[in-house]
């Protein structure tokens, strides 16, 4: 492991999340003087490059499937004094991206990480939208189904934060529906496509409205942006009873569904615990 005084360094650059023309100068420079570029897809970096005017760069292939495997060969590579410049297919590595892991790996082994900060999605959908951008939470994409996405939703409803996602175009209608349902209609959202690009369109208006307006799926990377909940949303007997609907409907008893209700939404357990015998007394019996 290295103390931190020798060997290379690992540079996460942040590259355009469409128009080309915000790549920085400061990122050609490193790219250019990387020992070698750890990439998400060589052939996308590949035209990058080519664009930028960079030549007989060394590439290795860093996506969700071979960043633990590659790690190893960008250690090696810090160990012997090198730099490696990190990039993905557009934006900041590490935010849903490739990155995170190898970072983790890098520091541990002592090297030093640095940025060169740029272009990020989320940032971009975000500053557009025209909701509170003061506090402010990413949550990348939500789980795609089953109890996992129930879960994230309900637990959702109650964030008081902007909250920033990331969506395919073909599953967009049914997430902004599945929002309705569990945030409410009228929650506004911000819907961000093709952000820097020529087509470049942002969306705005409420929940229930958003689902109305996206018939066809839309063409491009899609960012949406939700408002967070007011700070009384979630406190309401009748979301109090909801979350203990799901949790009774998924097995739990009264009394742990409850408890799961009163963490998620901030409320007393007692308070969740008599609305929960209220909504089904005729099992209190059984159940507590």
């Amino acid at each position: 492991m290295s103390d931190g005084s020798v060997g290379g360094r690992l540079i996460l650059v942040a590259t355009p999340i469409g128009n080309l023309g915000d790549l920085s100068q400061r990122a050609v420079e490193v790219l250019a003087a990387a020992d070698l570029i750890a990439c998400e897809d060589t052939r996308r970096t590949g035209r990058l490059l080519q664009h930028a005017g960079i030549t007989g760069a060394s590439l290795v292939r860093v996506d969700q499937h071979t960043e633990d495997r590659a790690s190893g060969r960008i250690v090696d590579r810090l160990a012997g004094g090198g730099t490696v410049a990190v990039v993905t297919d557009a934006g900041t590595p590490g935010i849903s991206d490739p990155g995170e892991r190898l970072v983790r790996r890098v520091l541990g082994e002592g090297f030093e990480v640095s940025v060169v900060p740029g272009p990020s999605a989320p940032v971009a959908a975000l500053v557009v939208s025209g909701l509170p951008t003061d506090r402010w939470c990413m949550e990348g994409f939500l789980p795609r189904k089953g109890a996992a996405r129930t879960d994230r939703l309900a637990e959702l409803a109650v964030e008081e934060r902007t909250m920033v996602f990331f969506e395919s175009p073909n599953r967009l209608a049914v997430t902004l529906a599945d929002m309705v349902g569990a945030f409410g209609a009228g929650r506004q959202v911000a819907v961000a496509r093709e952000l820097t690009k020529l087509h470049e369109e942002v969306w705005r208006g409420t929940l229930a409205d958003a689902v109305s307006w996206v018939q066809d799926p839309p063409r491009g990377e899609v960012v949406v942006v939700v408002g967070g909940a007011s700070p009384a949303a979630g406190a309401g007997d009748d979301r109090i009873r909801a979350l203990v609907a799901d949790a009774r409907s998924a097995g739990s008893s009264t009394r742990d569904a409850a408890d799961e209700a009163a963490r998620r939404l901030g409320v007393s357990r007692r308070r969740a615990y008599r609305l929960a015998l209220e909504a089904h007394a005729p099992e209190n019996g059984a159940q507590r």
